[in-house]
């Protein structure tokens, strides 16, 4: 089967992340790899496959068709759904030993009726609001959960006890993350009052764990940091004034790399592809490029984006189209059509990196990643 381009992930790269992350944490701290979102885009069966054989036995996903898919390659590891499981879905999970988020008394109610009907256990995750309000209990849903628990108490085994921050990663939401922090401790005591000792509590996330350590508890679910990104770069200096080698320890694990599809010269004055928003202001060769929007690369980045070629750093010009992206290649010109283009990652002493591309597109790192397509090739290099 052939493809317009290709993505890498790189094997070492993973390692070195885990190591960090795992000395980050600390012995203490339980690391939960999150792969939602196709794992930020690296493809979750070959990314999980990776972080599994380097210890990872925890997983953290949003929706059951994730779950499902991390199974398939760890099968001995734990998956917990953080978000979307339909109940026809609930009789799957609770077979499977998956864990869930118990967010609202209908996701309650719906685990014991299955539980009940197998006769088998449901494995929940309480999750508590604190101040995000997207998902959680409020003390209200909580004091009926707890009773419809203790109503049934061989249909439910509570792993953990959570909540999610409103943006740890920005200053600008301090105050807001703290008040969170203290709600939590709040209810996390008013529980242990009715009795209701969670195995875990977990509330961190990358930028939380880095920002404020206090949050790291029982287990930190880790997304963006494992994949050798940052939060912010609000959350990048903080950990770099914190350190003496003032030097970033994370490796990227993805490359995606694409081909000149053909060449061409262009004169002055002439315009390039779609409509005129790029004039020859010289003498030009051309190169096009069959990656476009449709393979993951931003319109917005039209006249803006930067590409690797020969271990030079060219233009992409004019209109991102639905498959193609022109570059300018006339400083290069030893370049021909079949050489290697890099749209993120290294070639030579140079990098494009994912930031760069979110500074550009106002997109950030997350949002371009987890917008790849599933169906670019990934494929596990050393």
């Amino acid at each position: 089967m052939f493809h317009t381009s290709v993505i890498e992930i790189s094997r070492s790269a993973l390692e070195h992340n885990i190591a960090f992350i795992n000395n980050m944490l600390g012995p203490q701290t339980k690391f939960s790899s999150v792969v939602k979102g196709n794992a930020y885009g690296h493809g979750i069966e070959e990314f999980a496959s990776i972080a599994n054989e380097n210890s990872i036995n925890h997983f953290s996903v949003f929706s059951a068709d994730e779950a499902l898919r991390v199974k398939k390659v760890a099968p001995n590891a734990t998956v917990m759904i953080m978000g979307m499981i339909d109940d026809n879905e609930l009789e799957w999970a609770i077979e499977n030993q998956i864990q869930f988020y118990i967010f609202d008394p209908e996701r309650a109610d719906a685990a014991i009726a299955i539980a009940k009907k197998i006769k088998q256990a449901a494995r929940i995750h309480l999750e508590v609001e604190t101040g995000m309000n997207r998902t959680g209990c409020s003390k209200e849903e909580l004091i009926y959960i707890l009773k419809k628990i203790e109503q049934n108490p061989n249909d439910i085994i509570i792993e953990g006890l959570c909540t999610h921050y409103a943006g740890a990663e920005n200053i600008a939401n301090y105050l807001r993350i703290k008040e969170q922090i203290r709600k939590f401790n709040h209810l996390s005591k008013w529980l242990a009052n009715q009795g209701i000792s969670p195995k875990i509590k977990h509330t961190s996330c990358s930028a939380s764990s880095i920002a404020y350590p206090q949050t790291k508890m029982d287990m930190a679910r880790i997304g963006i940091l494992q994949y050798g990104f940052w939060p912010s770069r609000e959350t990048f200096i903080h950990y770099l004034n914190h350190q003496p080698e003032k030097q970033d320890p994370l490796k990227r694990v993805i490359r995606w790399k694409s081909k000149e599809m053909s060449t061409k010269f262009i004169k002055i004055g002439e315009f390039v592809s779609y409509g005129t928003t790029y004039l020859a202001q010289k003498d030009m060769k051309i190169a096009n490029v069959p990656v476009g929007y449709a393979q993951g690369y931003s319109r917005s980045l039209s006249n803006q984006g930067r590409v690797l070629v020969n271990g030079t750093i060219v233009n992409v010009i004019s209109i991102v189209s639905m498959n193609m992206i022109t570059i300018d290649i006339t400083d290069v010109p030893q370049t021909k059509k079949g050489d290697e283009v890099v749209l993120i990652g290294d070639q030579g002493n140079l990098s494009i990196s994912v930031s760069s591309f979110s500074e550009l597109s106002s997109q950030l790192n997350y949002e371009l990643l987890t917008r790849l397509p599933g169906n670019i090739p990934r494929i596990i290099v050393d």
